[in-house]
């Protein structure tokens, strides 16, 4: 079946709604009221439903292009010389990027158990480039070989969810992700 192009009006509706979500997403976390999201990009409430059947098909539009940067991250990464620092390179980016609006990292780690969901769009090639980067690690001997993506997509998340808890400790992050790495080893 081909999708037939928006028409120009459609289009921009789309581009207004994600902008003034993206902006609302980050100013009041993914749990931002949608009617506001719909108000204040000058269309109403079916609208957006139309182009976003749900909250997370919308934080799936948002995200994309930050997903798209991750993976082609991931793509440069694979011939890092260091394996494991290339993976944590990677995981750091990942951590950085969900503490971008508030509520990703709880929604990611919902997600993370249900293929069906729209995030998992997200998450699935997510999971791919992470295995890859952690494949190299391990066959490096830098992690140990009882780690999966799944576990690190699980650990980035919750990180990324405690530094959120904890915006006064800008550092937070990185000492839970030091002291992660540090089980990861063989």
């Amino acid at each position: 079946m081909t999708t037939r192009p928006m028409r120009a009006d459609a289009r921009r509706n789309y581009e207004r709604l994600l902008g003034v979500a993206r902006s609302a997403f980050a100013e009041h976390g993914t749990d931002a009221s949608l009617e506001d999201v719909a108000k204040r990009a000058g269309v109403g409430i079916g609208t957006l439903y139309r182009h976003f059947p749900n909250r997370q098909a919308l934080m799936n539009a948002i995200f994309q292009s930050e997903v798209d940067v991750l993976l082609a991250r991931s793509r440069e990464l694979l011939d890092a010389e260091q394996p494991c620092t290339a993976l944590v390179e990677w995981l750091r980016a990942i951590i950085t990027h969900t503490g971008e609006y508030r509520g990703v990292a709880r929604a990611l780690m919902s997600a993370s158990h249900d293929d069906s969901s729209a995030l998992a769009q997200c998450s699935v090639p997510m999971r791919e480039a992470g295995s890859a980067l952690l494949e190299r690690a391990q066959l490096a001997g830098s992690v140990r070989v009882d780690v999966t993506i799944g576990d690190l997509m699980q650990l980035t998340n919750a990180i990324a969810l405690a530094a959120e808890q904890a915006p006064d400790d800008p550092q937070l992050a990185d000492r839970l992700l030091a002291l992660t790495l540090r089980g990861l080893k063989p």
